[in-house]
């Protein structure tokens, strides 16, 4: 699995195949809510319940198994000291917003699926869920800029198994 995760992408870029493959599952993801909002809209409301809870679960498993670590071991190194080059600006805000996206967008998905304690549920579920689309779609498009400003303005991107030496040079724009 390890090699098929960090063999070349298929979009042409500097990217591997596993940022590749985050990107655009983000933005099935984005247009899976897009989706569940206009199901919501439309009183389908057992629909848009399963679309955004399998939207939600797919964007928890592409969190946790391909973006904290490389911002572990990429750009937390760098903070608060290089926040002013764009790679870590932009990667640290996309991180930032996207936490909030995440757990906003979980303690939704727990709420609408009964699985929420008592004390926490919450009966506004408009307000809940349009922050939360709003940040999910927030976060896609600061995502859609780390990729620009990790594989795409950026030719030798870090890659695991070739740390560059700490502050990457290439990083440096």
């Amino acid at each position: 699995m390890t090699e098929l995760m960090h063999k070349p992408g298929f979009l042409g870029t500097a990217a591997n195949w596993a940022a590749d493959m985050t990107l655009v599952l983000m933005i099935v993801i984005a247009v899976a809510l897009t989706v569940g909002v206009v199901m919501a809209r439309r009183q389908r409301y057992q629909t848009h319940r399963w679309i955004q809870t399998a939207s939600v679960i797919l964007n928890v498993i592409l969190v946790i198994w391909l973006m904290i670590l490389p911002y572990r071991d990429f750009v937390a190194p760098g903070v608060p000291d290089l926040l002013g080059e764009p790679f870590y600006l932009v990667t640290t805000l996309h991180g930032i917003v996207g936490f909030f996206a995440f757990v906003l967008g979980v303690f939704v998905v727990l709420r609408a699926n009964g699985l929420m304690i008592n004390t926490l549920k919450f009966n506004n579920y408009k307000l809940f869920m349009r922050t939360s689309y709003a940040l999910y779609m927030l976060t896609i498009l600061l995502g859609l800029l780390v990729y620009y400003f990790w594989f795409i303005n950026n030719p030798n991107p870090p890659t695991y198994g070739v740390l560059p030496p700490f502050p990457p040079q290439n990083l440096m724009r």
